[in-house]
């Protein structure tokens, strides 16, 4: 019914139904990280049986033992269990009062279940996609090593989310600061906090080799834009920097019911309609394609997307 609305609408009252289409997609995803903070924060979590909302308080709550582990002086990576529960609990709150990290774990989360119902649904390998392969056996010496780097990376993202954890080292700069902040706040200074630091380098974290890779395809980057032949963490890593938004923003465009935002998206990115009936075909068989976005130039879609707004 939207489809037929726009298709018998003026330009005007098109962009204008895209506009309020994709501001409406939008609410709702602004609407999911105050929901996960009561959620979490609930005495009744015990009877919340979502996968989403069990992975996102595992890597908080993993994120809150390697930090208390460091600060005793253990190495966070062994997870030995052997930290005070309530101390565990007591700084896993004092984490989720950051709205950043929320999001950015929620955007994790969603990722890795995005991957799996892609592989349950179409076959798509969640760690060597057809793409990877390609880059791992690139001529370029440089290309191949980053491929092979992030192919890792991946794989073991992959067994992470599994488990529901989120190794410290994995977090983006600001919020792996934060959280050392945020330690130090609750449970004091420590020499094992600021031998973390020492140690913590984002280029080598998942999503930083998967941006260097990306960045390292120059033109061929398009190919990172088939959802199929890239996989969602290439696809996701290329669409954020191609249209100059944040990551997550691409990631929870690939979920289901966020169809519209997918294609302003995609179309921000250059790409034409069939391309971008493809992908949105892999993430919601269920959407449609508005006719009028094979004439919305990538710069009106992007406008539209408010993209600036969306990376910062």
């Amino acid at each position: 019914m939207v489809k037929q609305t726009m298709d018998m609408a003026g330009d005007d009252a098109v962009e204008a139904i895209l506009r309020d289409g994709a501001a409406r997609e939008l609410r709702a995803l602004s609407a999911v990280v105050p929901v996960l903070r009561h959620l979490l924060g609930a005495e009744v979590q015990g009877l919340v049986s979502d996968a989403l909302l069990a992975r996102v308080r595992g890597m908080i709550v993993d994120l809150s033992a390697q930090l208390l582990a460091a600060h005793s002086g253990h190495d966070p990576a062994v997870r030995s269990g052997s930290e005070d529960p309530a101390a565990i609990d007591g700084l896993a709150a004092a984490l989720l009062a950051d709205e950043r990290l929320l999001t950015h774990c929620h955007a994790l989360a969603a990722e890795s279940l995005i991957a799996e119902r892609l592989q349950q649904r179409h076959g798509i390998d969640p760690v060597l996609t057809g793409l990877v392969q390609e880059l791992i056996a690139s001529q370029d010496n440089g290309v191949s090593a980053l491929a092979m780097q992030a192919l890792a990376a991946q794989s073991r993202f992959v067994q992470s989310q599994r488990r529901m954890e989120l190794p410290l080292g994995e977090l983006p700069a600001e919020l792996f600061h934060a959280v050392l902040a945020c330690a130090q706040t609750e449970a004091g200074e420590g020499a094992g906090l600021a031998r973390l630091k020492s140690g913590y380098d984002e280029a080598m974290s998942r999503l930083g080799l998967l941006s260097r890779l990306v960045s390292a395809m120059r033109r061929g980057l398009v190919a990172a834009l088939a959802l199929d032949h890239a996989g969602i963490a290439l696809f996701a890593t290329a669409l954020a920097q191609e249209t100059r938004s944040a990551r997550h923003h691409a990631v929870l465009a690939c979920h289901e019911g966020q169809a519209l935002r997918l294609a302003l998206m995609l179309r921000a990115a250059g790409q034409a309609s069939p391309a971008i009936a493809r992908q949105l075909a892999l993430v919601d068989p269920a959407a449609s394609l508005p006719d009028f976005l094979a004439t919305l130039s990538p710069e009106r879609a992007a406008a539209l997307l408010g993209t600036d707004e969306a990376g910062r």
